[in-house]
């Protein structure tokens, strides 16, 4: 029977240790950890990553800082977090366009959001609420299709810009409902909404977080939510699909990513802190608070959502380009 050298079994269990240290000491996070944002000060992107960031800290046992690299439609921080370091000190808080949209319509792309970037947790998601001027006479999106069928491209919408998820909302309501409308692109989506009030313009498709204050306050009317179920912070406005289009659905995200080659131990140990703070009852307050939804799920969760997505988003942006 052979027998195992004292002197080698020692050093198999010593080996044994060292690599339970080396793998407990890869899923450290040193500190600070820097998670970029790639929107200015003060907007949704923005505002969301702040009520996440401290309560992913607690999470994560390490400080986390915010930081607005504004863009490009998020694609300046988006290509610096690309370049960055695997080192577990820089994340990115990415909004859905920049990741699905973007890859679409910019002409010369500063990065591969497919390929150079690493998926780590979703985060939430948000629908977009259809809302007109309360003085036009379209009380559901029946009837404001039939106004757009009968008076082509007379009915403009506003958006926060060309490429903007709410600027492709009202694309692809067009094509599915097989009208023309006229598109009004903004530096923004409350100067937009502020026309909409105004009646300078008809319609937009606006957040719900934003757009329900003006829409309790009786200054627009809702017609419909983008989402697949209806909106608990607007429980009596359907949705598009109820509404009439059965085949349209946009809801935008925020995820968390990485650089490209992040280690595995890193890329879990930042995954399990977002789940935790997801669950946590002081974050869920704030989501719903600002019409979010939790998406509780996995890095190739939130990778396959992505892929689906540009695919669609790749058919309705045909012809739209971006320097």
């Amino acid at each position: 029977m052979k027998t195992t050298h004292p002197t080698l079994t020692r050093r198999a269990a010593i080996a044994g240790a060292l690599m339970l240290v080396a793998a407990h000491a890869a899923a450290q996070v040193s500190t600070p950890v820097r998670l970029i944002v790639g929107y200015a000060a003060g907007g949704p992107v923005d505002t969301t990553a702040r009520l996440f960031a401290p309560v992913f800290a607690r999470e994560l046992g390490t400080q986390v800082i915010v930081e607005n690299r504004p863009g490009a439609s998020g694609n300046v921080a988006g290509a610096s977090v690309a370049k960055s370091a695997p080192d577990g000190l820089t994340l990115f808080f990415a909004a859905s366009p920049t990741i699905t949209i973007s890859p679409n319509i910019y002409k010369k792309m500063p990065f591969d959001p497919a390929t150079e970037l690493t998926p780590v947790a979703p985060l939430v998601s948000y629908a977009n609420v259809l809302v007109v001027n309360k003085d036009l006479p379209f009380k559901n999106v029946a009837d404001l299709l039939a106004y757009a069928e009968a008076n082509p491209g007379k009915l403009g919408y506003g958006s926060a810009g060309t490429g903007a998820s709410n600027h492709l909302s009202g694309e692809l309501m067009a094509a599915q409902s097989q009208t023309q409308l006229m598109h009004v692109p903004y530096k923004g989506n409350a100067p937009a909404m502020t026309d909409v009030i105004g009646g300078q313009i008809g319609m937009m498709f606006d957040i719900v977080s934003t757009a329900r204050s003006y829409v309790a306050s009786g200054r627009v009317r809702a017609l419909a939510v983008t989402s697949r179920e209806r909106n608990p912070s607007l429980p009596d406005v359907p949705t598009m699909r109820e509404a009439g289009l059965p085949n349209f659905e946009v809801v935008g995200w925020f995820g968390l990513y990485a650089p490209p080659k992040l280690p595995p131990a890193l890329a879990a140990r930042y995954a399990e802190a977002a789940r935790k703070a997801l669950a946590s009852d002081d974050l869920k307050v704030l989501w719903n608070e600002h019409g979010y939804d939790r998406w509780p799920g996995s890095a190739e969760t939130m990778a396959t959502q992505a892929s689906r997505e540009r695919a669609m988003w790749g058919t309705v942006t045909k012809g739209i380009n971006v320097e």
